[in-house]
């Protein structure tokens, strides 16, 4: 194995000049890019396939609204549980190709939630129980999936990797209701959960065969070679098994970019979910959409995201993770707040296509923010950030909106969930970004 360079590692890209716009990688990781990205995409469907099978579950269980809006808070608050249960041990277990080993077993817990929600959907126990596994997947995946993302790819290209592995979201939020209808036509609704063992099993076996240490040197020798930066001082790094998940949690929230990473999530979450949690019962109440109308366009982001991910990202990697967040803020204000002017139908297709060249392109720009400033602690940190933003958020805005809506109508509604990304602009200007200095092998970036 290649020796070490003392003075290669940096907490993440330095913008300026040297920096090539073309987009080179070992072939591994392209592969490994490939693998998450089809990962990402299994956790956008597993978000999809219940919203989309609702009015039958439903109709199965004989459960009232405020029924069914329980049991997916009871997904989210699973899902806080597993982010920061599986971020922990992805760093216990080892940096680099051994987290490949916690994400399997992440992943394996959506096959078997979607397996046997499809063999036991008669039982309404059974079928809560479900919920919770395949919360706690989406939670402990996801954290994960970025982490090894971050550790296979040189740092000078972060940016454009963790974004492009994250297309799978867009293509899901539209795909997902789509393919649902479409099986629905064939089969009961509760098939529909076979989608996820389908699709989870063949990418856990990829990401196995290719996560291991002998693809992840090759990967390293080749950075190095071409002067860039490894993710890692080395492939070869020792497990933190004497690290309590408190201690590794605190030491997560001594870094300060991402103490401030995480409250600029919550921003974009809180008006994302909230948003979303009612965009059908907005367009069918302030436009000529018919109900089905309304559900396809509300799936309209999904068809420009995969671009606004991709393109961010990159540029992130160019002049920096907090310009393109601060544009990002822009882009959000620009194309939600006049969705209270709309009336037809084309006029909330063009808004919410435009919505989407911003809606998720935070996210991954955030994700390098925390890898680049916690590298050591990447599973726990995003963990972390991933319970607090997605988890807790999910169970708590949605409540919050429709009690606006109720007491408040929808201009209010909409100023309230805008004003997540704005207040988050307090934390974001605060953000230091990461500059290339020199460091010893094992030191922890401050």
């Amino acid at each position: 194995m290649s020796a070490v360079p003392p003075t290669v590692r940096t907490s993440g890209p330095r913008p300026g000049r040297g920096r090539r716009w073309a987009i080179r990688a070992h072939p591994v990781s392209w592969w490994t890019l490939l693998i998450t990205s089809l990962a990402i995409l299994m956790t956008s469907l597993d978000a999809a396939i219940l919203p989309s099978v609702l009015p039958q579950v439903k109709a199965s269980y004989g459960l009232s609204d405020t029924a069914a809006g329980a049991l997916n808070s009871v997904f989210f608050v699973s899902t806080v549980a597993g982010a920061v249960l599986f971020g922990w041990l992805s760093d216990v277990v080892g940096n680099g190709y051994r987290r490949s080993w916690v994400w399997a077993a992440a992943m394996a817990l959506s096959v078997i939630g979607g397996t046997f929600t499809f063999l036991l959907a008669s039982s309404w126990v059974a079928f809560q129980l479900m919920r919770v596994v395949m919360g706690v997947s989406r939670g402990g995946s996801e954290p994960t999936n970025v982490a090894i993302v971050g550790e296979w790819w040189q740092v000078e290209n972060r940016g454009f990797a963790v974004g492009t592995h994250h297309v799978g979201f867009p293509l899901g939020q539209f795909a997902g209701p789509a393919l649902v209808a479409a099986l629905m036509s064939v089969m009961s609704w509760q098939a529909t959960f076979l989608v996820l063992p389908l699709i989870g099993v063949p990418i856990m076996l990829a990401q196995v065969r290719v996560g291991t240490r002998r693809n992840q040197e090759r990967v390293y020798e080749w950075i190095r070679a071409r002067g860039l930066t490894t993710p890692l001082p080395s492939v070869e790094r020792a497990p933190a098994a004497a690290r309590s998940p408190f201690r590794l949690l605190r030491d997560v929230l001594a870094v300060a970019d991402v103490r401030r990473a995480i409250m600029v999530n919550f921003g974009f979450l809180w008006c994302e979910l909230g948003l979303m949690t009612f965009l059908v019962v907005f367009l069918h109440d302030r436009t000529t959409m018919s109900t089905g109308a309304a559900v396809l366009a509300s799936g309209a982001s999904g068809l420009t995201g995969w671009v606004g991910q991709i393109v961010w990202g990159t540029l992130s990697d160019h002049i920096g993770r907090r310009p393109v967040l601060v544009v990002c803020v822009a882009g959000w204000i620009a194309t939600t707040l006049p969705l209270l002017l709309v009336h037809t139908a084309w006029q909330a297709w063009l808004l919410l296509l435009l919505w989407g060249l911003f809606r998720n392109a935070p996210y991954p720009v955030i994700y390098s923010v925390v890898i680049d400033a916690a590298p050591e602690q990447a599973g726990s940190s995003m963990g972390l950030m991933i319970g607090i933003t997605t988890g807790l958020g999910g169970a708590v805005v949605s409540t919050a909106a429709g009690w606006l809506i109720d007491h408040w109508g929808w201009g209010a509604t909409f100023c309230v969930l805008v004003a997540g990304p704005v207040l988050g602009l307090v934390p974001l200007l605060r953000i230091k970004g990461a500059a290339r200095r020199p460091e010893t092998p094992g030191s922890t970036p401050a």
